[in-house]
């Protein structure tokens, strides 16, 4: 039951509250009747109790400031988190809120923050499910507590206009090194593959690395040394003047998220190319790369 809105601040009463006064004003009309002490005593503790529990509500949903909205990686298909953060004024009061963001399509699961943790700075994480690729809009965020007996629900919204990029959804594609467009250069670097020479014994060294040969004609400890082949760069190119808008330039965008995923699972760097009416425009890095393909437009007729 709505006591009040005022488009920012809102009051509710929750069905637990509707039964707690029907409850209260059947008990006070018995009182009356029957002219009981004990009656009229149980009839001012529940006044009371209501009172206290609108009271409180009220105090756990002021002073709280929203700081920022933090978008993490939101893939289409997967989702992502989004981390929302508080200036807790009051860090050491238990809120009990219910905080659910709102976007323009979309779906973000609730989420809770408990407050009294002596903590100014509050952090919350909400599961945020798009539906395309590109900016997705935020238009409010809604705090929520019945805090702390339920009877009374307070919210209160706060007015967004931010933007979150949400990626492609990186589609697993064919083995590495078969993705359209993709190369990858080798370097060699200390590790563990081929013998490559041998050094003195350093803290730290294993026990199994020691060059028995060269110790026994040294007279002191001398380990092996290795060399590993490791593939240091990872090259994407897409030509958006060879595709046209639909379903094709989506999977590619795909395909080309997952070569990115998978880089980053192996630890390699990422270089995309886009080709366009503009010319060339080159990215380094796994999440520019990323960010480009979440804007690329296809440019062909």
């Amino acid at each position: 039951m709505k006591l009040w809105n005022d488009g920012r601040l809102r009051l509710s009463l929750t069905r637990l509250g509707v039964e707690f006064l029907l409850a209260m004003l059947i008990l006070g009309a018995l009182a009356v009747r029957s002219g009981n002490n004990l009656l009229y005593l149980l009839f001012s503790l529940m006044v009371g109790l209501f009172l206290v529990s609108g009271w409180v509500s009220r105090g756990a949903i002021r002073g709280l400031r929203l700081t920022q909205v933090i978008e993490g990686n939101l893939f289409v298909g997967m989702g992502g988190g989004v981390r929302i953060q508080f200036q807790d004024h009051a860090p050491k009061r238990i809120r009990g809120l219910s905080i659910r963001l709102e976007t323009e399509g979309g779906r973000v699961e609730s989420g809770f923050y408990e407050g009294g943790k002596g903590v100014s700075e509050g952090v919350v994480v909400l599961q945020a499910h798009p539906e395309r690729r590109g900016w997705w809009r935020l238009v409010g965020l809604e705090l929520r507590t019945g805090y702390p007996f339920g009877f009374l629900e307070k919210s209160w919204r706060i007015p967004l206009d931010q933007r979150l990029l949400v990626l492609p959804h990186p589609r697993p594609g064919p083995q590495h090194g078969e993705w359209k467009g993709e190369a990858s250069r080798p370097a060699f670097q200390s590790g563990s593959g081929s013998p490559d020479g041998a050094r003195p014994f350093r803290i730290g060294d294993s026990p199994t690395r020691i060059h028995w040969k060269r110790t026994a004609r040294r007279g002191e400890p001398w380990v092996r040394e290795f060399e590993e082949e490791v593939t240091v760069g990872v090259r994407l190119r897409l030509d958006l003047r060879a595709w046209r808008p639909g379903i094709a330039f989506e999977r590619e965008l795909e395909r080309l998220s997952g070569a990115i995923l998978h880089a980053r699972l192996k630890r390699q760097e990422v270089f995309l190319e886009l080709f366009g009416r503009e010319g060339r425009h080159a990215y380094q890095g796994r999440v520019a790369s990323w960010r480009a393909l979440a804007l690329a437009q296809a440019e062909g007729s």
